[in-house]
């Protein structure tokens, strides 16, 4: 058993399925890139972003479609410490010095992007941490944890918070489900095909799902095709209607409506600031 565990992940793409796990995660990605996808949240992750997850959040770091070609070169690379407070036993709680870390860790809920100076601070540490053997391992543990507890810096992305954990079966599911969604959000989906995949009846399903994402199966497509549009449109010359055809939208002006409503601008004012 240990408190603190520390984790290299170098391959040409991140672990691909939907995952929760009891411990505390804090990861930077060195290298790589694609979509973070945790609780109600869909989000660009990229080089040098560094994020802290709560326990047993479901997350999934799903590198982009040309991190899986066979002819891609370039690698994923992100640095991970696992804390399991588990470990410690209940007994230390009642340690004085211990107990402004127990409070944090009860407010602190979610998956949590770091910024500023504390991300600067943690890509520092975590890149050297796995020489540190020991008291060395736990006092550096812990020299993060305080840094975390006092930053300012930690911005919360995901808006809603799993009442309770998925049970294996549930969470395997539900990754399947992600999996899929991530896949094929390119052309039209249907919900029947997704509740079979879920072996599910349509209304089971849209429960199911709306419970864990906080959104229906067509807002959380919605959702995916945009940020792939985002993606389209920092990185390629393409047109605005070719985009929107490219990301799954069968419809220009639908396209043009639904991301001014999730972005806040339309896809020509989005391209410009870039």
């Amino acid at each position: 058993m240990e408190f603190v565990r520390y984790q290299v992940d170098a391959g040409q793409h991140f672990y691909d399925k939907l995952h929760q796990h009891p411990e505390w995660q804090l990861t930077w990605i060195k290298e790589g890139k694609g979509q973070l996808m945790v609780g109600d949240y869909l989000g660009r992750f990229k080089p040098g972003d560094v994020y802290l997850f709560s326990a047993n959040m479901p997350h999934v770091f799903r590198s982009d479609p040309e991190y899986f070609s066979p002819e891609w070169s370039r690698q994923s690379i992100g640095y991970t410490l696992f804390f399991d407070f588990e470990a410690l036993g209940n007994h230390i709680w009642e340690v004085e010095e211990f107990a402004p870390l127990q409070q944090w860790l009860l407010q602190i809920k979610g998956c949590y992007h770091v910024k500023g100076m504390t991300n600067s601070f943690i890509q520092e540490e975590l890149m050297l941490f796995g020489k540190k053997e020991g008291l060395d391992k736990l006092m550096g543990s812990l020299h993060i944890l305080r840094q975390l507890q006092q930053s300012k810096e930690m911005k919360l992305l995901n808006k809603l918070i799993p009442q309770k954990n998925y049970t294996e079966t549930e969470g395997k599911r539900m990754g399947q489900v992600m999996s899929f969604i991530l896949a094929e959000s390119h052309r039209t989906v249907q919900l029947q095909e997704v509740a079979d995949l879920a072996n599910m009846s349509k209304e089971a399903f849209c429960r199911f799902f709306k419970e864990r994402t906080g959104k229906t199966l067509t807002e959380f497509l919605s959702q995916v095709r945009i940020h792939h549009a985002c993606q389209l449109l920092q990185e390629t010359d393409l047109s605005v209607s070719q985009i929107a055809y490219q990301s799954g939208f069968q419809n220009l002006s639908y396209f043009n409506r639904a991301f001014k409503k999730f972005r806040g601008e339309t896809p020509k004012e989005f391209r410009e600031k870039f």
